[in-house]
Order: C-alpha cells, then sequence, then structure tokens
C-alpha cells in the first residue's frame, strides 16, 4: 500500500547533482575530437571537462579567476582556448542551476566564421 501525500514525478532542478557543474553535451567535445584533423584535441578537450565538471561557479567572476583568458560574450556565453588557444569553446552557462552548455567547439580560425553571441 503506498503512502498518502504527494509523489514527486520528476526532481527539482540541481537534484542528485549537489554543487557541482553539470556540462550538456559531452557528446559534442566527443565528436569533435573524433574527427580526421582534430585528434589533437582530445587530450585539451578532457581536461577542460574534468576541471570544469568539478567546478562550482556561481559568477563570471569566479570563471575569470580560475580561467584568466576566458572570454565573456553576451550575458551567458564564455569563449574558452583550448589547446594553446588552438581550439576555441563557446559555452552558455546558467549559474543558479549549475549547468554549462556546450554551444560550439572548433578551431581558432573556424570561430571567427560564428557569431559566439547567437550558437
Amino acid at each position: 500500500m503506498l503512502a498518502a501525500g504527494p509523489i514527486a514525478i520528476a526532481p527539482t532542478v540541481g537534484a542528485g547533482y549537489g554543487d557541482r557543474v553539470r556540462i550538456i553535451a559531452r557528446r559534442t567535445l566527443r565528436e569533435f575530437w573524433s574527427q580526421r584533423g582534430h585528434r589533437d584535441a582530445e587530450q585539451p578537450l578532457r581536461a577542460w571537462f574534468a576541471e570544469v565538471r568539478r567546478a562550482a561557479w556561481r559568477t563570471p567572476a569566479e570563471i575569470k579567476a580560475a580561467h584568466s583568458n576566458a572570454s565573456f560574450v553576451g550575458s551567458d556565453r564564455v569563449v574558452f582556448n583550448v589547446g594553446g588557444n588552438k581550439h576555441r569553446l563557446v559555452v552558455a552557462v546558467k549559474y543558479s542551476p549549475q549547468l554549462v552548455f556546450v554551444r560550439f567547439v572548433g578551431t581558432h580560425e573556424d570561430y571567427h566564421d560564428i557569431d559566439a553571441g547567437e550558437v
């Protein structure tokens, strides 16, 4: 017999993730480094992923303290230089729920063909 009372159908935002950043989508990073000509991006992107997964960013200043070369575009986009500035990674950060959405990963040259605030 079930107990009386409300039943949670879906968890609250952030439930089960603690105070650490959740990165969406690792698959995008994997697909990039699996392409011919980008295999050298695997280790730097894995290192970025591991570091960010342990982070608990609440403000842009906390990102800047950890990544002095990070650039901020618009209200939520952050551009990271990865692999000795050979690759660029653009993410959208939602501070309150601790979410980082991968929006673009590419070469430094590819980055010049996009609008980081719109991807």
